[in-house]
């Protein structure tokens, strides 16, 4: 079964950092596109931070300069590295990912997601 699982999240206080991990089964991270996207309450889902098919990474504007996404492609695994925390962060964290299977066809991928609280 294919399937990705989150961890990492939860309450800190602003300033503080979260480092977050997204574990994938049953795929193999054979792409360069992944990343991980958050969406608060009454807003969208929007990017945090990617790869693209070349291998870059980009980021939110929001983000920038204080969250780092970092893969092991040997563990199959996704990281965001989060510093320097605001409440504004606050927003459930969800990874994505793109991989391609013996037949060739890709399939996108995500995770059940992640509570992030920035709260004093």
């Amino acid at each position: 079964q294919v399937h990705l699982v989150e961890s990492g999240g939860g309450l800190v206080q602003p300033g503080g950092s979260l480092r977050l991990s997204c574990a994938g089964s049953g795929m193999i991270f054979n792409t360069n596109i992944m990343g991980w996207y958050r969406q608060a309450p009454g807003k969208e889902r929007e990017l945090v931070a990617g790869f693209n098919s070349g291998g870059s990474t980009n980021y939110a504007d929001s983000v920038k300069g204080r969250f780092t996404i970092s893969r092991d492609s040997a563990k199959n695994t996704l990281y965001l590295q989060m510093n320097s925390l605001k409440p504004e962060d606050t927003a459930v964290y969800y990874c994505n990912v793109w991989w391609r299977d013996n037949y060739g066809t890709t399939y996108r991928e995500w995770g059940q997601g992640t509570q992030v609280t920035i709260s004093s």
